[in-house]
């Protein structure tokens, strides 16, 4: 039984705290001079001040209890964040208590043992009901984003202990690198690489590709009206599909532990790169260490770019790498289109590849990258 017992007291305290406040130290000081006074004097004003106090003090801790007790919670997280950059999160909070409400709460995000103070606070929940609370979220660093829980606190209904209980409500999100703008000068030298390892093909686009004679079924909107002037033959515009422009990006993922910080810039470097070519049409490939995506464009594929840039890892150089930590190493492996090939260290080996290697080095990533 009384190990029962004590399980049944571990259960109900384990994510429970209670911590008395200046005035509460105070009032209970006070309480216990009134109780000596009564025990000294035998005067009965005493005794009722002293009952009364105890009272209070009871009601506090009782009241401070029920106000925490029986309370759920839902948090909505983005899949997707950027570092340093706000977004908002959202926290629903309902009383299932059926008949009394809480008061005076505030609510602490935690995350590695650590309260976050958002700044939520909640004067009055009624019982059976719930309310949603916003606030605005901001991740300094990429990564996995994971929030544990929540803890409540009150002071309620004196201020003479601050009450604290926790509830596991687990959350994450990916945070991708921060997204900065590039250089002009290392953006002319982008765009000349792209622009010479173009894969011009026929399709949908605007740019000019062929001109050739009119066929039975060809669309009378793409005669070319000046050549067929001046050739007398109906002649027919045919256009280079935008969206067969190729760039493959390598993130060299091996640095020692002194260039940490170099390498977070690099991989915020690499998330910007990836950024600015998926925005001019580019069908891009990203190598990143042990982790390689195949060849296409548009938001989903860019998204899932960044989301591997979030969770790349800096490989230390006297680890032993085995042919899959880095698949990227073969001539083979570079198709047709602009290479680029960013390095957080000089001890990195540099790509074997047959293509003309745009390679942007520590050095370069505030200055203007050279090509090989």
């Amino acid at each position: 039984m009384p190990s029962q017992l004590r399980a049944i007291v571990r259960r109900l305290t384990q994510h429970r705290s209670t911590r008395l406040t200046s005035e509460g130290l105070q009032f209970l000081l006070f309480t216990l001079a009134v109780g000596v006074a009564a025990i000294n004097t035998g005067n009965n004003l005493f005794y009722l001040l002293l009952a009364m106090m105890l009272s209070i003090i009871l009601i506090s801790g009782i009241v401070a209890e029920h106000c925490l007790r029986r309370l759920e919670f839902h948090r909505h997280l983005p899949e997707l964040l950027f570092a340093n950059e706000p977004t908002t999160a959202t926290l629903v909070m309902k009383n299932r208590k059926s008949r009394l409400p809480s008061f005076s709460l505030r609510v602490f995000d935690v995350s590695d043992g650590r309260d976050l103070d958002r700044g939520l606070t909640i004067r009055q929940l009624l019982p059976g009901t719930s309310q949603m609370l916003s606030y605005p979220l901001i991740a300094t660093r990429r990564g996995r984003l994971q929030l544990d829980g929540v803890r409540v606190v009150t002071s309620f209904p004196f201020g003479l202990f601050v009450k604290k209980a926790y509830y596991p409500v687990e959350g994450m999100a990916v945070v991708c690198p921060e997204i900065k703008p590039l250089a002009d000068g290392m953006l002319q030298d982008l765009l000349a690489a792209g622009q010479e390892h173009n894969v011009h093909r026929r399709g949908h686009g605007n740019d000019l590709y062929n001109l050739r004679l009119y066929h039975s079924g060809d669309d009378s909107r793409n005669i070319h009206w000046a050549t067929t002037a001046r050739t007398s033959k109906l002649m027919v515009r045919e256009t280079e599909a935008e969206d067969q422009r190729r760039a493959t990006i390598h993130l060299s993922t091996l640095a020692p532990a002194t260039h940490n910080t170099v390498f977070e810039e690099a991989v915020t470097f690499t998330a910007s790169l990836v950024h600015h070519f998926a925005n001019r049409g580019y069908h891009l490939q990203l190598v990143a260490g042990s982790s390689r995506s195949s060849f296409g464009q548009g938001e989903a594929h860019l998204i899932n770019l960044l989301r591997i840039l979030a969770l790349c890892e800096r490989r230390s150089p006297n680890m032993d790498l085995g042919p899959q930590d880095d698949p990227f190493t073969e001539r083979q492996d570079v198709e047709e289109g602009a290479l680029i090939d960013v390095r957080p260290w000089e001890g990195a080996e540099v790509l074997g590849a047959e293509n003309p290697t745009l390679v942007i080095d520590a050095a370069s990533f505030a200055g203007t990258p050279h090509v090989l």
